[in-house]
């Protein structure tokens, strides 16, 4: 097996970028319109999370190897071998999926938000032992389902915030 790195998918990133910048322009256009102070908290308070999970996305990676799993996340990292899992198994809500790879000491958790994710389910069947991969796991490493309500929730976040600084900066003008 080769190695293979796998990253959050660029459809899902781009809006979520696209989200935090007109979010910034927003906090901006407040602060330039002397907004009353309790709106500019709350701009401030949204804006916070939206940076985080855009930083935590863009710095999150699958790293799998011929032996071991690596996942790199913002300032942490985790590793397992094949050899040490005990459990894969899998969590499905609606098209929304969640593996979880299990040792005695340690777990992870991967979801569909990854690029390849069925490359990712495939390498995981043929890489850990036989025993510890779930039948659902495999079933869902033949067909993995394809996930975009989280793409189109970015893209309604760009919308709505587009109107918003629409209707802020008229009002100015």
């Amino acid at each position: 097996m080769d190695s293979a790195t796998y990253k959050i998918r660029k459809t899902f990133l781009i809006p979520l970028g696209l989200a935090v910048f007109l979010s910034f322009i927003l906090l901006a256009s407040a602060l330039f319109l002397q907004l009353p102070i309790a709106k500019t908290i709350i701009l401030a308070a949204f804006l916070l999370p939206i940076c985080v999970i855009f930083a935590e996305s863009s710095f999150r990676k699958v790293r799998m190897t011929e032996d071991t799993i690596e996942v790199n996340k913002l300032f942490r990292s985790k590793h397992l071998s094949y050899a040490e899992l005990t459990a894969v198994d899998t969590i499905r809500v609606r098209k929304r999926v969640f593996i979880s790879l299990s040792s005695e000491n340690d777990f992870m958790i991967l979801s569909n938000s990854y690029e390849h994710f069925g490359e990712i389910l495939k390498k995981l069947v043929t890489g850990a032992p036989e025993t510890v991969v779930s039948d659902e796991t495999r079933q869902l490493a033949e067909n993995p389902p394809k996930k975009c309500n989280d793409i189109f929730s970015a893209w309604l976040a760009v919308a709505v915030l587009t109107l918003i600084i629409f209707v802020q900066l008229r009002g100015a003008f």
